[in-house]
């Protein structure tokens, strides 16, 4: 072709002839230098900077999630409690409710109650913060506070293993609670357990009822003296019990024997109290001893939890005397 031969016979810059291709020139050129990266690799490919956009992103949203399983993790620890209106303030302070604050609304419209509650704040030598009637609504999560307010520390709670050998004298005697919901019971039983020479209850993680305001002021000032222990797994704590030397009894209306004909008194006991409606679960039930029930009036269907261990209580109590 006419093009072909004007290329044959060009002549380069310095006298040189041209020749057709590179002559391997390129190819060498390639050399050593490896595949062709992807376009994510390449710094300035768009694919590039789209996927450093994306890593970015998703390294912000770990960190935050991160940060709110922290949050979470500190709340399960146990949280702060608020006591709200006069009435319960005043009540929580009679009943010596450990507290770390209390909040009087700015400008508080005075009477008997408010007049006690900062005298027992006094006499305890508690912080007294006066706050703005919006800041104690925030405080209250909206509640009906009255202008008085208490915080409450979070309860620090015992291990089930510290009432195995308890520092307190007298043959072992504990309250395990399964699925009890209500604090007033629980503030019941740890009053019962102070009257009859127990020596401490454990509550599950889950599904139970805490160490609240509520149960400390029903336990009226047994709290103080009687250790409340949290445990992960109630069955497991029930068999950890056993091997030390416990024997372990259930509550319930359908018993293998009746109270007063129980002998296992004089033994290290642990006596599991179930809800009123549901009972004791399953695998609680399994790990006990013996099922004990308290004879009632055909008139009475059943007693309430803090009611019924009160009862039970007393008769190991005196039994254990005679």
């Amino acid at each position: 072709m006419a093009g072909n031969s004007q290329r044959r016979g060009a002549v380069r810059k310095g006298g040189k002839k041209a020749t057709v291709g590179s002559g391997g020139q390129r190819r060498r050129g390639l050399e050593g230098k490896g595949p062709t990266p992807k376009a994510v690799d390449r710094e300035y490919h768009p694919a590039h900077k789209r996927a450093k956009s994306t890593a970015k992103r998703a390294s912000a949203t770990g960190t935050h999630r991160a940060a709110g399983a922290g949050r979470s993790q500190r709340r399960a620890k146990g949280s702060s409690e608020i006591v709200a209106g006069r009435n319960s303030v005043v009540e929580a302070l009679r009943a010596g409710v450990p507290v770390s604050t209390m909040y009087v609304a700015t400008r508080i419209d005075s009477d008997d109650r408010v007049r006690e509650a900062l005298k027992l704040a006094s006499e305890r030598g508690l912080a007294v913060l006066e706050a703005p009637r919006g800041e104690l609504d925030r405080l209250t999560d909206g509640a009906v506070h009255q202008g008085l307010a208490l915080q409450v520390p979070p309860y620090e709670y015992a291990d089930p293993k510290d009432l195995i050998d308890p520092e307190s004298p007298g043959i072992p005697l504990v309250v395990a609670l399964d699925g009890i919901t209500d604090p007033r019971n629980l503030g019941a039983i740890v009053r019962s357990i102070a009257a009859f020479g127990g020596h401490g209850v454990v509550v599950p993680e889950r599904r139970s009822v805490g160490m609240t305001a509520s149960a400390w002021k029903t336990s009226a000032g047994a709290a103080a003296r009687i250790p409340v222990a949290k445990a992960s797994n109630l069955t497991r704590t029930l068999e950890d019990f056993k091997k030390a030397g416990f024997f372990v009894l259930g509550l319930d209306m359908d018993g293998d024997v009746e109270l007063p004909d129980l002998t296992l008194a004089s033994e290290p006991l642990v006596v599991v109290t179930g809800s009123e409606g549901k009972g004791l679960s399953r695998l609680v039930r399994e790990t006990c001893d013996q099922i004990v029930a308290i004879p009632m009036s055909s008139a009475v269907e059943s007693l309430n939890a803090g009611l019924a261990t009160g009862v039970a209580l007393y008769e190991i109590a005196r039994q254990r005397r005679a």
